[in-house]
């Protein structure tokens, strides 16, 4: 079992199971909600419980997808793809404590930023 939460705590969770690796996503709309690149984990809807919800917000940032956040503290939190049969994506840098992941690829590297490189060996999509 590993817990996570947003920067101020009105938000917190727990997660059960394996995690699946990583993945960094370089999209305009990930950079636009973490003022960077964001790197994430995925879980099935089993395996997440919000323990605290006090602050958690939805903002639906396409007609598929939408993203969970705390409405005081900013922290991007998760990531839900209609399709996904549920699964849900948790930033991996909202997790408390070591991880246990690594990142596995990142995506939607057309669109990073200008402002830094990906030095890493880790396999890279455009798109």
């Amino acid at each position: 079992m590993k817990t996570g939460s947003c920067l101020c705590g009105g938000v917190t969770f727990e997660l059960s199971g394996d995690l699946r690796p990583s993945v960094a996503c370089h999209c305009v709309q990930c950079r636009k909600t973490s003022g960077h690149y964001v790197s994430a984990t995925q879980v099935g809807p089993d395996q997440l419980k919000i323990t605290k919800d006090a602050t958690l917000a939805w903002f639906q940032s396409t007609p598929e997808a939408k993203r969970g956040f705390c409405n005081t503290c900013g922290s991007s939190l998760f990531w839900k793809h209609e399709a996904d049969n549920g699964a849900i994506s948790v930033m991996s840098g909202t997790i408390d404590g070591a991880t246990g992941i690594e990142t596995s690829k990142h995506i939607f590297t057309a669109f990073k930023g200008d402002y830094y490189n990906i030095a890493d060996n880790v396999p890279q999509s455009e798109n």
